[in-house]
This record gives structure tokens, sequence and C-alpha cells, in this order.
């Protein structure tokens, strides 16, 4: 079995290479348990009148104020935008010794709805640091802003019609667009903490808020603390995801040889023939998804990303349950000898939790910041060709069991998704040659986790000089998930002195259940 390791990292010149966000730091967060003024110590007979969205957090008292934020700096005619945030203040006396700004990932997760479960999750801290929440403009409180593309349309639709989707996200949001990128949101954060007076953040990012917060750093280095990145991936990341095809197969061996409940050679060739039978022979599944009748298309790109995303989603939170991942081993077998039943009830179960919700600002951050295989300013015939070329001139050994076209395509955040993405009236991609601060950094990484893999995560920790890495065993995307509460401490530690402590627990995390592939 694979233990957790603590690795000191020194920053490399290799390119990063990550992807993803998605809503799995959503999940994490629901199991980790008109400006109005703020002042840094109010008393109860000056505190304001608070907003109605204003959360309630048992023991504590919370303050909440909306900032009225240009959409775009230097741009007056395109308007302003309404940023809410939140203060879930410390229980001690005096002021706090510090303020945690926390982003739970998306891009488009908020924040303030979830206070109360977050202020759980951090309870250790809170006698001394007040928790910084800000729903990223665009989503939650903060001007929620929508485009007609929901998770469930996006999710079902083939490639040709995500493409479509996103011309049609951005047509809908017309030169706003230009408004929703991390380094607006950096610059939002940093508005709320000089309103707050806090002379320094400690930034906690999980998933896209491990790509937010270096954003923020580089814009704002004199206003760090520390910082702790979970379920991590570098600026720099590799467009095609490469890391992620190869760490499905690698986590697929590493639950059977830990559960001794499959072969792990066995795992890796029942996928790669369901993905070769997948790519010529789809299977059509009727669905119930918001409550309307769909028809779902399992493709080999499905496949793909049900392995990267959802298989991910929740790992180590409770190690006897049944999970999507743990039950992918069994149904892949009986799949590749031909009986799709165990593997068809699976999908479906998934993608009938897709939601209404809308991907506004999910598709405008992705496609405003995401590095691409083209040309930002090249027109789309061109960006079509330089892409195709991306694709010929990758290795098909390094996607593992699919094929290069097969897994590419089941990204919703990367290699073309937003290839449709308009050249004109939106923001340039963020620029990844980053200045940041020499300030600790704590990156953890889930050792099962498919959609921020290991690999992406020890490149994130390298764009900081004093880093260090701690590998989280039988976990999946956010490790804090794990059922001990090991992570956690670790990350709480690693806050209150600069290190990460004993790393000794991380041994202590039970595997995860997995179906038998012979009963």
């Amino acid at each position: 079995m694979t233990t957790g390791t603590t690795t000191p990292t020194t920053p490399t010149p290799t390119p990063g290479t990550r992807i993803r966000r998605t809503t799995l730091a959503a999940g994490a967060l629901a199991v980790l348990a008109t400006v109005l003024p703020m002042a840094a110590t109010p008393t109860a007979s000056a505190a304001p009148a608070k907003p109605a969205w204003c959360p309630t957090v048992p023991g504590h008292r919370v303050d909440c104020a909306t900032m009225r934020r240009p959409l775009v700096d230097g741009e007056p005619r395109l308007g302003t935008v309404d940023v809410a945030h939140a203060v879930v203040r410390h229980t001690g006396p005096g002021p706090a010794r510090g303020t945690i700004a926390l982003n739970p990932g998306g891009p488009g997760e908020t924040t303030i709805s979830r206070a109360e479960q977050l202020a759980q999750a951090l309870q250790d801290l809170l006698d001394d640091h007040d928790l910084l929440l800000l729903d990223p403009r665009g989503t939650g409180f903060s001007g929620r802003v929508p485009c007609g593309v929901t998770d469930a349309d996006f999710r079902l639709a083939p490639r040709a019609g995500q493409h479509e989707a996103v011309a049609r996200c951005a047509e809908q949001l017309g030169p706003r667009a230009r408004g929703y990128t991390s380094a607006a949101t950096a610059d939002d954060i940093d508005a709320a903490r000089a309103r707050l007076g806090a002379p320094k953040l400690v930034l906690y990012g999980l998933s896209y808020g491990t790509y937010l917060m270096p954003v923020y750093a580089d814009r704002h280095p004199e206003r760090v603390e520390s910082m702790v990145l979970s379920g991590a991936y570098p600026l720099a990341f590799d467009p095609l995801a490469r890391p992620g095809a190869q760490q499905i197969s690698l986590t697929l061996r590493r639950i059977c040889e830990r559960a001794g409940a499959c072969d792990p050679d066995t795992v890796v060739r029942d996928l790669a023939t369901v993905a070769a039978r997948l790519r010529t022979r789809p299977i059509t599944l009727d669905v119930t998804v918001a409550g309307a009748r769909r028809t779902y298309v399992f493709t080999e790109d499905k496949l793909a990303n049900t392995l990267y995303e959802p298989a991910s989603r929740g790992i180590g939170i409770d190690p006897t349950a049944p999970t999507l991942l743990g039950d992918l081993p069994a149904a892949l077998h009986r799949a590749a000898a031909g009986d799709d039943g165990p593997l068809t009830d699976l999908v479906r179960a998934d993608i009938e939790h897709a939601t209404t919700e809308d991907q506004a600002s999910y598709l405008a951050v992705t496609c405003n910041d995401y590095a691409r295989a083209w040309d930002h300013d090249a027109p789309l015939p061109q960006r079509r060709r330089q892409y195709q070329r991306a694709l010929a001139a990758a290795d098909p050994a390094d996607f593992g069991a699919f094929s290069v076209k097969g897994y590419t395509e089941g990204q919703t955040d990367g290699a073309d998704s937003c290839l449709t993405w308009p050249r004109r009236g939106t923001a340039q991609p963020q620029d990844v040659d980053l200045d940041l601060p020499d300030v600790p950094v704590l990156v953890l990484s889930g050792d099962l986790d498919t959609n921020t893999p290991a690999a992406n995560s020890r490149l994130a920790a390298a764009q900081f000089r004093d880093s260090v890495f701690v590998s989280v065993p039988n976990t999946g995307h956010i490790p804090e998930m794990d059922s001990t509460g090991c992570a956690v401490t670790v990350a709480t530690t690693f806050i209150r002195t600069g290190g990460p402590g004993d790393t000794s627990c991380l041994a202590a995390i039970p595997p995860i259940a997995v179906t038998p592939t012979i009963r």
C-alpha cells in the first residue's frame, strides 16, 4: 500500500500539466461539514443591519457586505457587478491572529451558502482566525449571470453540441464576458480584504481554487501570509490533460491492489477493451435528468469523462460505502465480457444527477483564462488546424487506455472544449509566467485523484520556492474528505505553524471498498 509522503519541492522548468475543477469541491464542502460598512471589531450595538442573505453560523458572529465593483477595469461602459462576501469571526478574545480566504473551486462554486459547513470543517482555526467567504462574481449572491447553458445540457451533449453551447454562451454574455476571469475575482478578494482591514490573507484553494489563489498571489504578493492548495494543478497545465489519462489506470490498479478484490492488470485491460468498443459502438441510454426524459449516448469520451471527473468524487468519506470508483472494476469486467448492465446502471445513476445550474461563470472563466493548444487570436478555421496538429503530434501511449480523440473529447474544460469561444470581446488568456511570493505553501494531493492527479499537484507545488507536497492515500479529489480527519489536521497545523507537522496519521487512512470482480 502506498502511504502518504511529505516532500519539500523546489521550482523546476518543467512545463505544467493539469486539468479540472468541476463541482467536485462542492461535494467536499457539504461533507466537511447597496454597500454596507464593515468594521474590523464592531460592538453589538454598532453592528450594521445584515443583508437577508447573510448566513448564520452557530457560535460565531458573521458580518456581511456587498461591494460594487467594475465589471472590467477601465471600461465603465460595461457597467458594474455587486460582489458579496461574508466574514465568520473568530471566537477568542482580542484581534484575529489571521484571516483565511477560501475558494472551493469550480470555477463557479459558491461559499456563502456553505458558511456553516466550512466553519465546522475549519473549527480548530476559528478560535483565533477569521474566515473570509466570497461568492465569485457571476455566482451565488454576487450578481448571478446566466447564459442559457445548463450543467445537464453540457454533460449530455456530444462534443459538437458542447462547441455550440460554448458559442451560444459567449453570444449571450456579449462583451461582458471579459469581466469573468480569475484575475478579476482575485482583485475582488483583495478589495474585500482591504475593507476588513486585514493586512494579509491565508489563501486556501480547493480544485480550481488552486489556480485562482496563485493568480491572487501574483497580483497582490505583499498580502499573502501562506497558502494551502488542495487538489491542485499548475497554471501552465497541459491542454490535452495527459496526466489525468495516465492516472486513471494507476488509480484503478491501486484500488484493486489495496482491496484485493480485482486484478490490477485485468482492470486496465478491461477498461481498454470497453473504450475501444465504445469508440465504434456507443450505448444509447434513456435517462431522466432534472425531471425530463433525455437520450444519452455513452461514447468513449463519456467513459473517459466518467473516470476523470465523477469517479474521483467523494472518495474517502466513508471507506466502507459503495462508490462509483469502487464499483467500476467489476462493471468494466462484465462489460468487457459483453454484459453492459452493471456499467450502464452506474452511468445512468451518475448522469441523472446532472442539474439545471447555469454554466455561464464556469464557461466564461475556463474559456477566458485557460491555456489552449491554439492561438487565442486565430480565427476558428485556423484554430481547428492548430488543434488537429497538436493531436497528431501527441503520443498515443500518453493517453493510457483511451484513444487520443476519445480521451480529449471527454474534457469539459480542456482540450478543444473552448474552441468556439470568440477571439473578440473576450479576455486574453491568463498569463502563466507569474512572480509568486516566497511564502509557505502546502499542496495536498489524493493519491486516487484522477481529476487533478499527483503529477499535476507536484507541478503546482514547484511553482513556489517554499512548498511542501503531501500525498494523502486512499482519497480522491479534495483529500480533506478522508474519514479520519488526518488531511484537515495537516492543513490546520500548516496554517498555524508553517509546516505540516506529524503526518504519520496518513498511514491509517483505510482503503476504499471495491466490488469484487469475481464473487
